[in-house]
């Protein structure tokens, strides 16, 4: 009897779903975040992180420390397999680790054409600009890790565009083909 009762729930709640549906409700939240996480870059996130830690740098406590020797020291140490061997972590290797991690979820996005991948590689360009002017006139932006975070995004642009590009020649050539 109950398995009746629980089948017959069942269906009434596919039944609202499909209704819901057709009616399109629930539909637009998802689409609204899908377009949100279309147009917002990734790589958008280290670079924010780096900002807070560069102007929340106060040069350490006897304040002879720079930023980019502040990002080269050690968090962890890493015990290796070898004798005595230990891989050192520093605040700017996490930094670019993450930054990888967003730039193949980054690169991931730009197959898709639409809108949204348009705009999105406008808000990149944006990103990759003050990234650059960052590095180059900012001195506690001068290291080696916000280097490769700004080729990161520069790299970010230019595959996001080429990617893009032949996405949608090879949408244009099928189209055509009829």
């Amino acid at each position: 009897m109950l398995g009746i009762f629980g089948t017959a729930v069942a269906d009434q709640m596919r039944e609202e779903a499909r209704a819901k549906s057709r009616r399109g409700g629930g539909k637009k939240k998802g689409r609204m975040m899908r377009f949100i996480f279309g147009v917002f870059p990734l790589l958008t996130i280290p670079v924010i992180i780096y900002n807070l830690m560069a102007f929340g740098f106060n040069g350490g406590d006897s304040g002879t420390l720079t930023m980019a020797e502040h990002m080269v020291m050690p968090v962890w140490e890493i015990p290796m397999v070898g004798p005595n061997a230990t891989w050192p972590v520093s605040s700017g290797d996490i930094l670019v680790i993450i930054s990888m991690g967003f730039f193949f979820i980054e690169i991931l996005k730009s197959t898709s054409t639409g809108t949204a991948t348009i705009a999105n590689h406008a808000v990149s360009m944006i990103v990759f600009i003050v990234a650059l002017i960052e590095f180059l006139l900012i001195e506690n932006f001068a290291t080696s890790a916000f280097f490769i975070l700004t080729m990161m995004c520069l790299l970010d642009v230019l595959a996001g565009v080429v990617v893009t590009i032949i996405a949608a020649r090879r949408d244009f050539a099928v189209g055509g083909a009829d």
